[in-house]
């Protein structure tokens, strides 16, 4: 196990020395972007564990542009890479990096169940950002080295949050809230939504996707989405070197 997450690490970070400014998605690589820290702390009083990233602009600022088609539709993210298995996340087991990420896309709406924008519509509002599980794997076919795992679609093995669109990928919409405040963005996570996991490690990395899909896809030439641009590394190399910290409840805290 250790030596495949080596492996996609690799794939990773080849992916990171390969974008350049020439790269898909290069306009949108700014200052809302460029990484500077990261944190996952587990906060006792709602027993939720909070994901954030700070960012040198404004976080959440930037959005893509639309296309008005499925098949190369732009997607940014901020994602969180994680030692965290798939199970522990409601997919049946499967190797790969476990991410978190917050997303933006305004091509298509994968949370169904949500209705972000409140205008009593559900199928309009992908580009408010919005939190997804993910299962990472390596990918040639993408210069960012790495897509959304794909499987079989109708693969009876294969087991999926109820909060998943439904694509043929280990990917959930879960329904988590994201906020957006200044530098910061952050999205806060239940406990029991990860099996109470706590003790797990993580790095931060701003990247820009692409989604394809539908009639006329040639999987053969690209994933269903992909990472195609990655902006910024926070350990530099994806050691996931960061741990989950703890923020004490009211009643524990030293005054």
């Amino acid at each position: 196990m250790k030596t495949k997450f080596l492996t996609l690490t690799a794939y990773f970070f080849a992916g990171l020395t390969a974008s350049f400014s020439q790269a898909p998605g290069a306009s949108y690589n700014t200052s809302d972007f460029k990484l500077q820290a990261a944190k996952v702390y587990y906060e006792m009083k709602y027993d939720a564990l909070v994901f954030e990233i700070s960012v040198e602009g404004q976080a959440g600022r930037t959005t893509p542009k639309p296309v008005g088609s499925m098949h190369g539709a732009p997607v940014l993210a901020y994602v969180f890479p994680t030692t965290l298995k798939s199970n522990d996340i409601g997919f049946s087991a499967t190797e790969g990096i476990v991410a978190m990420a917050l997303t933006s896309h305004p091509d298509m709406d994968d949370t169904p169940l949500w209705d972000e924008n409140i205008d009593g519509k559900y199928d309009n509002d992908g580009i408010i950002w919005h939190a997804h599980w993910v299962v990472l794997t390596k990918d040639e076919r993408v210069p960012g080295g790495l897509s959304v795992k794909e499987f079989k679609d109708g693969d009876k093995s294969v087991t999926l949050p109820k909060t998943a669109p439904g694509m043929p990928i280990f990917f959930d919409s879960p329904g988590f809230n994201v906020i957006k405040s200044g530098k910061e963005i952050r999205v806060l996570v239940p406990s029991f939504r990860m099996k109470n996991q706590r003790n797990f490690k993580f790095d931060a990395v701003s990247c820009y996707m692409e989604m394809s899909h539908g009639e006329n896809h040639d999987a053969s030439k690209k994933p269903i989405l992909g990472v195609y641009n990655i902006y910024g590394v926070l350990s530099g190399n994806l050691s996931l070197p960061y741990a989950v910290t703890q923020k004490l409840a009211e009643s524990q805290q030293v005054h």
